[in-house]
C-alpha cells in the first residue's frame, strides 16, 4: 500500500511541474499556439523583456527561422514564457518567481 501512495504523490509532483499550455489569458483575451507575435503584442502589450535564443531550419532545410522568447509577469507571482519560432508561437510556459 505505501508504494502505491508513494507513487500517487511522484505522479502529482510530476503534474505540477509541467507547466506548458496551449493558452494564454491577456486581460479578457486569448492567444494560442499558432498566433502571430504582433496578435500577441495586440492582445497582451509589450513584454518585460524579448530574448532572441537563435535560429532554426525548417524541415525541408531550405528556410531559417529566428527564436525568439518573450517574458510577461509577474502576475499573481507568475512569469509566463512565450517561445516563437519564425513569428508564430510554438510554447507557452509558466513559473513561479522567486
Amino acid at each position: 500500500m505505501n508504494s502505491q501512495w508513494l507513487a500517487a504523490i511522484a505522479l502529482a509532483l510530476v503534474a505540477s511541474q509541467a507547466s506548458a499550455s496551449d493558452t494564454l489569458r491577456c486581460g479578457s483575451q486569448l492567444v494560442s499556439l499558432g498566433d502571430r507575435a504582433s496578435e500577441v503584442l495586440q492582445k497582451c502589450g509589450e513584454p518585460v523583456s524579448r530574448d532572441v535564443l537563435g535560429y532554426k531550419r525548417s524541415a525541408n532545410r531550405r528556410e531559417e527561422f529566428q527564436v525568439e522568447e518573450w517574458t510577461y509577469g509577474p502576475s499573481n507571482g507568475m512569469y509566463q514564457y512565450l517561445r516563437f519560432e519564425g513569428n508564430r508561437l510554438r510554447q507557452i510556459n509558466s513559473k513561479r518567481g522567486d
